[in-house]
């Protein structure tokens, strides 16, 4: 990736650096030689308290803020805390776009999710999908407040010509992520599953629901190598078109739950058997994201890293913790 030079002096302030998307983010802004990266932990900024961060934000001065500050987990989190997945996003979110705009920040990066679209579209699924449909039910609030996000940056960018981008990513994994079992994702969750089952020689593991349903996985470096690309794009253009501010970030690798623990079974070299429990939830049935937005923008196929080799490196970093 060859981001221009007039873009690494540029003051960046990268929201929630500690977590597995923040901190990939500003790994890769450092490798880039960007010199003037603002950070800040919840004792010097709560996102949740507008004053604090006006005062930040208006002290700093940042050119740019990338928002990777969010409260996340997988299924049975988003289930069992659905008041707290909503408020403190919203808060954060709401926070932060309107923050950037009262500082007069240049650029915002949002982040959002996959989850924003409807429950069980077949196809691929476009920008323009966005609200034409109920929303997967166990994941919600989380979605919901991601929603009001991405629609109040297209809301301040067609009333007052602002530039903020919002980004969809499918499912993201790699080094940070959140291995404990009452709070991961699908990915974090079976390579803890199967590593404890290598080292307790057991033969199967537990997972929910019957293993059908489809996801798309996105490694958290590759997901920072194209944040940069968007956010530093010279010929960035927003597309004339509804929700011209949302770009879907997917990726070349869809799987089966079935499939995926089969991967990942090869990868931590220990095969192991399923249980499938089928009275938990499965979640939504397909969730692939249509990249045409994505390419036209970046102007080229991004070459990602082998899946299987990311599975590695994620493990490498699990078994660092």
């Amino acid at each position: 990736m060859i981001i221009d030079q007039k873009f690494k002096n540029k003051k960046i302030f990268i929201s929630g650096h500690n977590g597995m998307v923040g901190s990939a983010v500003y790994r890769e802004l450092v490798n880039n030689n960007f010199k003037n990266l603002i950070i800040a932990d919840k004792s010097k900024v709560d996102l949740e308290n507008i004053n604090q961060l006006n005062s930040f934000l208006k002290k700093k001065k940042p050119d740019y803020v990338i928002n990777c500050a969010a409260l996340v987990g997988g299924i049975l989190h988003n289930v069992n805390n659905k008041i707290d997945f909503l408020n403190k996003n919203l808060n954060i979110n709401k926070n932060i776009i309107e923050s950037c705009f009262k500082n007069k920040v240049k650029t915002l990066i949002f982040l959002g999710s996959s989850c924003v679209y409807p429950n069980n579209i077949s196809k691929e699924i476009k920008e323009e999908d966005l609200l034409s449909s109920s929303l997967e039910i166990t994941n919600e609030a989380y979605a919901l407040s991601k929603i009001v996000g991405l629609r109040l940056c297209d809301y301040y960018n067609q009333t007052y010509k602002t530039d903020y981008r919002c980004l969809m990513p499918c499912n993201l994994f790699g080094p940070k992520d959140n291995y404990d079992l009452n709070k991961s994702h699908v990915i974090p969750a079976l390579i803890k599953k199967i590593h404890q089952a290598k080292i307790k020689n057991k033969k199967f593991i537990k997972v929910w629901g019957n293993g059908k349903p489809k996801r798309e996985f996105l490694y958290v470096e590759d997901f920072a190598k194209i944040i940069l690309e968007l956010a530093f794009c010279s010929k960035f253009i927003f597309i004339n078109s509804s929700y011209r501010s949302v770009i879907n970030v997917g990726s070349n690798y869809e799987f089966t739950i079935n499939n995926l623990v089969s991967r990942i079974s090869k990868v931590l070299n220990f095969k192991v058997k399923i249980k499938y429990i089928k009275t938990k939830l499965n979640g939504t049935q397909r969730k692939k994201l249509h990249l045409s937005r994505l390419k036209k923008i970046i102007g080229k196929n991004f070459l990602y890293q082998s899946f299987d080799n990311s599975i590695r490196k994620t493990y490498e970093s699990f078994l660092q913790k």
